[in-house]
């Protein structure tokens, strides 16, 4: 089995689309796709709808998308080819209320690609790629601390300068480096790079 995770330093910096890129581009591998979210106060991780409900109560919820019409993130994978498609919720910071059974989610499943930062705290992915807006100044705590881990970035080519002042990418250790144009986020470059190195590890 493959793993790959996909993450990215902010939201709307195109995680999503980079997975189902990956999906649609490599369908021999079967991907099961699976999407993290972690809530703040006031949204139930049990269906991602605002409540009032005790986190002890509902700290973490996992689904299966059967949607395929695209209107959503993980509609996205699933219309992508994904053959299997999950979607897991928790609260911030107890994502590890829910390792138990997604790594269960895991074992079951061929190759999966996962898009999230977090997750690395519990996993050691066969691949991390990290999507990376300079044009975008928020930088999450979980990518600056995952960072370093990174196998390849993928970089958009908004500007040349960063927004993001608290990270220098000169910091990291040197990686491959995709530049990107939106609407087009997964290059033939990106998919040769994804193909070689999980050569050693897909079963299809």
């Amino acid at each position: 089995m493959a793993t790959v995770v996909i993450g990215g330093h902010s939201r709307s910096v195109g995680k999503t689309s980079v997975v189902a890129g990956l999906i649609s581009a490599l369908p021999e591998l079967n991907w099961t796709a699976m999407k993290i979210t972690q809530f703040g106060h006031g949204v139930c991780s049990a269906n991602g709808k605002p409540c009032d409900c005790a986190t002890v109560d509902h700290c973490w919820g996992i689904s299966e998308e059967k949607d395929r019409t695209g209107k959503s993130d993980t509609s996205r994978f699933l219309a992508a080819g994904a053959a299997r498609v999950w979607w897991v919720r928790t609260q911030q910071g107890l994502l590890s209320e829910a390792m138990p059974a997604l790594r269960k989610k895991l074992e079951e499943s061929t190759n999966v690609i996962l898009e999230s930062n977090s997750i690395l705290k519990f996993l050691q992915p066969d691949l991390y790629i990290t999507v990376l807006d300079p044009a975008t100044a928020d930088f999450k705590l979980s990518a600056q601390q995952y960072l370093d881990r990174a196998d390849a970035l993928i970089l958009h080519s908004s500007q040349d300068e960063a927004s993001w002042r608290s990270v220098s990418l000169k910091s990291v250790p040197a990686r491959p480096v995709f530049r990107i144009q939106p609407p087009h986020y997964v290059t033939p470059e990106i998919v040769r790079f994804v193909r070689r190195r999980l050569s050693a590890h897909v079963e299809t």
